[in-house]
């Protein structure tokens, strides 16, 4: 059975949008669909004492109403990267893989980025290594397939020769899941289950980017990701 999961790109990603790509075959970035101005393209959150922090990517937005991600631009103006490096310090110096991971960060961060889904998909072809994901990726501006929503992610998994389209389970509010039954493909939500890890500043919070798994316990990422259903 070939299984084909479909989300956009997002920055710094949750450990759900890894759990999508590590249960797929196929894995396809949708990256040429209209840009959300307050979606997940541009933002995350980490851990502080007081509770979440996002980290927002500044997107030049005006006259550029109607844009999809893969137009998006970052807006240099700001020093965004150097602000979520320090956040990054800050709140996460006694982490115990610290030292490990932030160099790693401050590197790809510090890379003269112009166009949010090339950021995007680097940072989480980063985390995905550290996660141990291993999927075949595509991306849907690649794909030369076009049409409205749920038959396009239908086309999508045709054309990988898929039976099983992977979905998150916020999905189900839109997607024809019966379309899809009567091409002889199963639609499945997704599910995923968090898994509880050891946190710096206080009780345990979920839902954080992956980054903060992997700079409180490293090489453990991959075991307990694993574990996680």
């Amino acid at each position: 059975m070939t299984t084909v999961a479909v989300l956009q790109p997002g920055y710094l990603p949750w450990l759900g949008f890894f759990d999508q790509m590590r249960r797929s075959d196929v894995f396809v970035y949708y990256d040429d669909v209209q840009y959300d101005k307050h979606g997940w393209r541009n933002r995350n959150r980490i851990k502080t004492p007081e509770g979440p922090l996002w980290l927002t990517v500044p997107v030049l937005d005006k006259g550029r109403h109607g844009q999809s991600v893969l137009e998006a631009e970052i807006d240099g103006r700001a020093p965004w990267a150097r602000k979520h490096l320090g956040s990054v310090r800050q709140y996460y110096p006694k982490a115990p893989y610290f030292d490990a991971i932030y160099p790693e960060l401050e590197s790809l961060l510090r890379r003269p980025w112009r166009f949010l889904v090339d950021l995007d998909l680097a940072m989480a072809d980063w985390l995905s290594d550290w996660l141990g994901v291993r999927s075949t990726i595509a991306r849907s501006s690649e794909l030369g397939i076009h049409g409205e929503r749920s038959e396009r992610l239908l086309e999508i998994c045709r054309h990988f020769g898929a039976d099983r389209y992977l979905s998150g389970n916020t999905a189900q509010s839109y997607l024809d899941a019966d379309l899809f039954a009567a091409q002889g493909v199963h639609v499945e939500w997704q599910d995923f289950r968090h898994p509880i890890y050891p946190q710096q500043n206080g009780g345990f919070l979920s839902h954080l980017s992956a980054l903060d798994l992997l700079l409180n316990v490293g090489p453990a990422s991959t075991k307990i990701f694993g574990e996680a259903a």
